[in-house]
């Protein structure tokens, strides 16, 4: 854990403002009477919140407090999309190329964004133009719906283009359009 919480006696504040361990704010209380009552009901007193005057603590089990704070984390941390890179060379095959497709889907449906880079090395970089209708061209494979954001962007290496899970999206005129994505 990153944060520092500080309990019991610990705590430096004389008063302090007491929420019970069913989430009931008792008031601003003594330091000395607010840990008596965390004592009495076997739970430490948890400063919460340090920032405000007085501060606020709570009465609580803190390796349980802790725990529940770490798993939060960790959830947080794991449902988070991730930005995924799929590299494609200039003369990639199309066997190669179903590959990065199928793993692109398998990355959409999971929910994260993907960078679709074609990398062009040497005299390849001469043809840029047709590297950024080949990297159009890629896209149309991608199976799942997807939302291109923006356009294609050169890069010092050639081109890319950031892409993520979409559905049917509704214009201004109130009709739906499919966007990008060959529905098989």
């Amino acid at each position: 854990m990153s944060k520092y919480y500080r309990k019991n006696e610990r705590i430096r504040s004389r008063e302090v403002d007491l929420i019970d361990e069913t989430g009931q704010k008792l008031g601003v209380l003594d330091i000395d009477e607010a840990l008596r009552l965390a004592k009495e009901k076997e739970l430490d007193l948890v400063e919460v919140g340090p920032n405000v005057k007085p501060p606020v603590v709570k009465i609580l089990d803190y390796g349980k407090f802790l725990y529940e704070k770490e798993k939060k984390q960790k959830k947080e941390k794991k449902s988070s999309t991730e930005l995924k890179t799929v590299k494609v060379g200039f003369r990639t095959e199309k066997h190669d190329l179903e590959t990065r497709v199928r793993q692109i889907d398998k990355f959409l449906t999971k929910g994260h964004r993907v960078r679709v880079e074609i990398k062009l090395r040497g005299r390849e970089r001469r043809m840029s133009d047709m590297a950024k209708g080949k990297l159009i061209d890629f896209l149309e494979l991608i199976t799942v719906p997807h939302i291109v954001e923006g356009v294609p962007r050169k890069t010092p290496f050639g081109w890319s283009i950031l892409i993520h899970y979409g559905q049917e999206k509704e214009n201004e005129q109130g009709s739906t359009k499919t966007v990008q994505g060959n529905r098989q």
